[in-house]
């Protein structure tokens, strides 16, 4: 029995780090490509509607694939949708490479590609999301969740973004190569998961995706503290994407911060710092302080990062406030995916984070249209403002739900 519980231990710690180093490698490759993309589409066309379009297009299955999403992840095996997606990544970006190389490439097939690379990365996240509790036990899934954010964090913020800029500067052709490449070898990091990882078979057949997808958006609604933590996530992703909409507005030049674009670019970097910090600061907070305090350390640093530049445009101060904002943000993901992977049924936990996901993204974009509509009347520091109360009056609904501590 010992020697039983050793093996089972050992292909779990196996697993998760097969896991990890795919997570590490996909989200790499997610930084170079979606630098290179819109820079390929600005050498097809000077349209700045139709390049933004290229940024649109990967974002957008998020908006309207989250849902069927998660049905799929509750009803296939989780690590073969991910090796899946992962391979379906590799041919796009290599049919993108050869096509740079021969010329064959139209701004209609950039779309496409771009596209079809935002459904494969709406699939693979969700199957991710639904799988580690499968691979880790319940205590420790803080820490199992706080080191995929921070490799996400770390890899998809700080190290693609450069290395594609650097690859692209060489060649287009062999940043969607390399993007390619690390794709391939984060599906054949999968390959070395043991196990299944299919969860128990829903009653209802593949068909009826819908009526499946309708029972997830039950199941949240009906839940209130899944119920109120989507809410939270919704109202606090308004006011993020309102803050990334307007501040190049508010501190670059001729704006009233007075930043170069290099230095606007520094400062964005401090919500990446600080949640890099929240990482490593999440699992022994809650440890400590519990997960409610968490969670609330994640709506004070949202209020913070918002209410800041509603007074102010020096950008120390705003930098100072992105990175605690940044801090809550990586304690808000690591608590939160913890929280719904330890009380939600594993046949139901793809569905859920579907639903989560749509409301996050939805409220993205929700956010970015209030912004501008809002600055042109009432002026930037308004729409900072009305941000900040937002993510105030989130304490009401925070101190009214239950929220299960960890399990020991």
């Amino acid at each position: 029995m010992v020697r039983f519980h050793a093996l089972r231990q050992s292909s779990r710690l196996n697993n998760f780090w097969s896991l990890w180093t795919a997570t590490a490698l996909s989200n790499l490759a997610d930084g170079v490509f979606k630098l290179a993309l819109p820079l390929f589409a600005a050498h097809l066309t000077d349209s700045p509607g139709l390049i933004a379009g290229v940024a649109l297009a990967i974002r957008l299955p998020w908006l309207l694939f989250s849902l069927p999403a998660g049905a799929l992840a509750d009803h296939y095996d989780r690590n073969r949708l991910m090796i899946s997606a992962n391979f379906v990544r590799v041919i796009i970006l290599g049919v993108l490479a050869l096509g740079i190389v021969f010329n064959g490439m139209t701004l209609p097939l950039v779309f496409l590609a771009a596209l079809a690379l935002g459904i494969a990365e709406t699939l693979a996240d969700t199957a991710a999301s639904s799988v580690l509790p499968s691979i880790v036990e319940m205590d420790e899934l803080e820490r199992g969740n706080a080191r995929l954010v921070g490799v996400t964090i770390v890899t998809n913020e700080f190290i693609g973004p450069p290395l594609g800029g650097a690859i692209a500067a060489l060649s287009l052709a062999l940043a969607f190569a390399t993007s390619s490449a690390l794709y391939g070898v984060a599906a054949l990091a999968l390959l070395l998961m043991v196990g299944s990882f299919r969860p128990v078979r829903v009653n209802a057949p593949r068909s009826q995706m819908l009526p499946n997808i309708i029972i997830g958006l039950r199941y949240v609604w009906s839940q209130p503290l899944l119920r109120t933590l989507a809410i939270m996530v919704a109202v606090m992703n308004v006011g993020w994407s309102a803050w990334a909409s307007v501040m190049v507005l508010y501190l670059v030049t001729p704006g009233p911060g007075g930043l170069s674009e290099f230095g606007y670019g520094i400062l964005l970097t401090s919500i990446g710092l600080g949640g890099v910090a929240g990482t490593f600061l999440s699992v022994k907070w809650v440890q400590r302080f519990g997960r409610r305090s968490a969670i609330g350390v994640d709506i004070l640093g949202t209020f913070v990062m918002l209410a800041i530049p509603a007074f102010t445009a020096n950008a120390w101060a705003i930098g100072a406030a992105a990175i605690i904002g940044g801090i809550g943000g990586a304690m808000w993901s690591i608590v939160v995916s913890s929280l719904r992977q330890q009380i939600v049924p594993d046949t139901m936990l793809g569905r859920t984070s579907g639903v989560f996901r749509l409301f996050g993204y939805g409220a993205l974009s929700v956010g970015a249209a209030m912004a501008g509509g809002l600055a042109e009347i009432a002026g930037l520091p308004a729409v900072f403002a009305f941000c900040a109360v937002l993510a105030a009056l989130l304490f009401i609904p925070f101190s009214r739900v239950q929220i299960p501590e960890r399990e020991s």
